[in-house]
């Protein structure tokens, strides 16, 4: 798009979805991540995501309540929670564009400050740099059923807005609905979200799109903060207002479903937990005051300022070595080098073997971005360019199951696949098939007798 001028509007760099519609749903973010990679390489790269990250948890704390170390102990769950998730892709954008849609719908309710007209240019930008676009929607949409409930049950106290209130989230919504169509593919992105769910391999294959694993750790993090949040509601005293409620039990139910909502989830549980915890520990000061002395961090009256400045330039040079490494090109090759097939890569574009080429969906986006146009893929990671059939049909290829007619299909004449595959292991004992290249991660086969 740099280079010629113009969104990419077809598909350039798969030989099986070749100049077939592409809906480039995040060609803007694309080009700030191009633009930030071709002038600050990997650096620059890991600093826009802290940034993303950062300004985001900076919105969320401005809807947290209580004290700086309640605050601060949610922050930290809520960030672990969702780390798995951070990356240099277009997705940290929607990230913080959904705090900045919280904080907004917060201000609204909470404080009746209104800045909800800030909403529609804001998803006019969110259209155009990521499809996530539609976590607006629902946040909306979720926001505005609390309040109606919280209407028609008589809930009053903060959080309440009233009858006008409700008409201004829906007129807001019905604004942002509005600017959708403006976009490099127009009308054509309201049913993009549609079109991505539908995809059943996606749920079946992707691991993000996929359940929880809670035998993983980091799994494991998005329960404990659903159950503070859940025992800090328990332990208040202040009843829950029926918005906060829909919100926590929606994006729980979102993120059961899919572990890539779990991210959304931490920041919209973060305030919930604060403003119960803090009610909580109010209570306690008042009716136990004997055990809430007992918990109140000690107190002598006495301050170290050197103490506390020397233990402040630990924490600050412990993450001045963090940014610096993570900064390093040889740190972020190596882990590069851990995932993706840089070797067998380097060896393809040395020896140019005979395509085309079948590859790894895991692969297809690394082996566009180092062996395009000399090699285009089979598959990447546009779920949305590919339909379902497809995919499943490649699942089956790199099963090993029917291999033979789809890779007889295309003409593929090279595969790039995982060396612990159940392909390669099929492809080991095929007499049409040879391995030209091999490692610990990648095995690189070519057919027999072609040059």
């Amino acid at each position: 798009m740099v280079e010629q001028g113009q969104i990419l509007t077809h598909d350039e760099f798969s030989y099986t979805r070749l100049g077939e519609p592409w809906i480039n749903h995040s060609w803007l973010s694309e080009i700030l991540l191009f633009h930030v990679w071709r002038w600050f390489s990997y650096a620059g790269l890991n600093l826009l995501t802290a940034a993303c990250v950062l300004l985001a948890f900076v919105f969320v704390y401005q809807q947290c309540e209580g004290n700086a170390y309640l605050k601060a102990f949610t922050l930290v769950l809520a960030a672990a929670a969702s780390a798995v998730y951070w990356a240099a892709r277009p997705q940290i954008i929607s990230f913080t564009l959904a705090a900045v849609f919280l904080y907004i719908l917060d201000l609204f309710r909470r404080r009746g400050k209104n800045f909800l007209w800030l909403l529609p240019p804001l998803m006019a930008l969110w259209v155009n740099v990521h499809g996530g676009f539609v976590i607006g929607f629902i946040l909306l949409l979720i926001t505005l059923i609390g309040q109606i409930a919280g209407n028609v049950f008589k809930q009053a106290g903060p959080g309440v807005v009233g009858w006008s209130g409700i008409g201004w989230l829906a007129g807001t919504g019905l604004l942002c609905a509005a600017v959708v169509p403006l976009n490099p593919f127009g009308a054509a992105m309201y049913l993009y979200p549609l079109r991505t769910v539908s995809i059943g391999a996606l749920k079946d294959f992707i691991q993000e799109w996929q359940s929880p694993n809670f035998h993983q750790p980091g799994m494991q993090l998005f329960i404990w903060l659903l159950l503070a949040t859940v025992a800090a509601i328990g332990f208040s005293r202040r009843r829950i207002d029926l918005t906060d409620f829909a919100l926590l039990g929606g994006l729980a139910y979102l993120s059961f479903l899919a572990a890539r909502n779990i991210p959304l989830f931490a920041l919209v549980a973060s305030p919930i937990l604060t403003r119960h915890a803090a009610a909580g520990l109010e209570d306690l000061k008042t009716n136990q005051p004997q055990l809430a002395r007992l918990m109140a961090p000690a107190s002598t009256g006495r301050s170290y300022p050197l103490l506390n400045g020397a233990l402040l330039g630990l924490v600050l040079l412990a993450a001045l070595f963090k940014v610096v490494d993570a900064s390093l090109p040889a740190t972020n090759e190596k882990f590069v080098a851990q995932t993706l097939p840089v070797n067998a890569a380097r060896f393809i574009a040395q020896t140019h073997p005979a395509g085309p080429m079948f590859n790894s969906y895991n692969w297809g986006g690394y082996l566009a971005w180092t062996l395009y146009p000399d090699y285009l893929v089979y598959v990447d990671g546009r779920t949305d360019l590919y339909d379902d059939a497809f995919l499943r049909g490649y699942l089956n290829v790199s099963l090993g199951r029917g291999y033979e007619a789809v890779l007889d299909q295309y003409d593929v004449k090279l595969v790039v696949i995982e060396t612990n595959s159940l392909l390669t292991d099929r492809l080991r004992s095929d007499p049409k098939w040879h391995s030209i290249y091999m490692d610990e991660l990648a095995t690189v086969f070519a057919r027999q007798n072609v040059r």
